[in-house]
């Protein structure tokens, strides 16, 4: 059976996350994406770490399977037209570096579609291609300052604070993966190409949602709330007697349901709290009457109990308990692979499920340059000529 992008051909020139991500999606969706780097590998995450097994990385392993490797030297004439003679064959090239590195190199999309006019062209880059930034390097950790995303997490004691993922390149990989997909849907139809314009900074920006929406109506500078919502309460942590916990109340009659369960069925009645409105304009008094019930219970108690009254509840979990989580594995979001370095590799699932045509996971996350021969003679090149790329080090 086929999958889903089968015969979808793409040729990725990315590094480090948001662009390997966004490919390693589409690989996992069955097309054949070739990870294109420097001789020896120059994907910065091949050395970032520990943890590393047999000295690959754990991060390089986390968004590079269902991927072949090509090594090419861009600077060099030969290199070059190895990535022209990929692009007359490919659908989409896929590009992370600065603005004007592509253009530079003679890769850029007007370039690049003369050789094939169908070639669907995502660059993802820290700011993007146009407006006074386009120049300045993207790194997650800046992203995630001057997005906001910072100023609104934490408390007022802890200051501003980053997500513990990067989660401006994982933003940025999934709208590439969106904006590759529509333009080839819209070629089916069209015939055509096109260019797609992808950033960091405007990635982040959107994901600010309610909370952007919140400033831009009321012209209010949001507080970091830590764990608590902006808008709906309570929606927040509480420790039980032995751990931490979230409860999050999305509508009265899950109110209601909650001060029951606690033996405090006034408290959906009292004027303070009838409604979300109210609970939010004194979310102080209410957090410090349900904090006092629910320390006097284990986590697991509260879980039972929440379950049983259909009150959304989750425990907060390490990755130790994640892994042992049998949801996920009845969901089967862990996997193992063979690796031909690393051996055995063990690494995330892929939340894609498709009845008729699901996910497969073919290729390990490849070593520079293991497919180097296999792509270049399907590309007509014979065993003498590859010999003189390898000993030029262009591949």
């Amino acid at each position: 059976m086929n999958a889903a992008l089968h015969g979808i051909k793409i040729l990725d020139l990315t590094r480090v996350l948001a662009g390997p991500y966004c490919s390693m999606i589409l690989g996992d969706l069955g097309a054949d994406v070739i990870k294109v780097e420097a001789p020896g590998g120059s994907d910065e995450t091949r050395q970032w770490g520990p943890p590393f097994q047999q000295g690959v990385s754990a991060y390089y392993l986390c968004a590079n399977r269902n991927k072949r490797s090509l090594t090419v030297d861009l600077k060099t004439k030969n290199g070059k037209e190895i990535i022209e003679k990929l692009t007359a064959e490919c659908d989409v090239v896929l590009h992370n570096f600065k603005t004007g590195t592509m253009e530079r190199l003679g890769l850029d999309y007007s370039a690049l579609r003369k050789i094939n006019p169908r070639i669907i062209y995502c660059s993802i880059t820290g700011f993007g291609e146009t407006g006074p930034y386009k120049h300045l390097p993207g790194y997650d950790f800046i992203v995630q300052a001057m997005s906001g995303l910072m100023s609104i997490t934490g408390s007022e004691s802890s200051g501003p604070q980053k997500m513990g993922v990067a989660i401006s390149d994982i933003l940025t990989g999934l709208y590439a993966c969106i904006a590759i997909q529509s333009a080839l849907l819209e070629k089916t139809q069209s015939g055509k190409g096109q260019k797609i314009d992808l950033s960091l900074y405007d990635s982040a920006v959107s994901s600010l949602i309610n909370i952007g929406s919140n400033y831009l109506m009321s012209g209010k500078n949001p507080e970091r709330l830590g764990n608590h919502h902006a808008n709906i309460v309570p929606y927040q942590t509480f420790r039980s007697r032995d751990g931490e916990m979230v409860i999050a109340i999305g509508n009265n009659h899950q109110f209601v349901s909650l001060c029951h369960l606690i033996e405090q069925p006034h408290l959906s009645s009292d004027p303070r709290f009838q409604t979300n409105a109210d609970r939010v304009t004194n979310r102080k008094e209410l957090s410090a009457i349900l904090q006092c019930a629910f320390e006097q219970q284990t986590t697991l108690y509260w879980k039972e109990k929440c379950q049983d009254g259909n009150v959304p509840f989750g425990a907060i979990q390490t990755l130790e308990d994640l892994v042992s989580d049998k949801q996920l594995h009845a969901r089967h979001m862990f996997m193992t692979a063979d690796h031909p370095k690393a051996g055995t590799i063990k690494m995330i699932g892929s939340p894609l499920k498709l009845s008729r045509t699901p996910v497969g996971f073919n290729r390990h996350p490849p070593e520079p340059g293991e497919h180097n021969e296999e792509i270049l003679q399907a590309l007509g090149y014979d065993q003498k000529t590859i010999e003189e790329l390898k000993n030029s080090r262009t591949i």
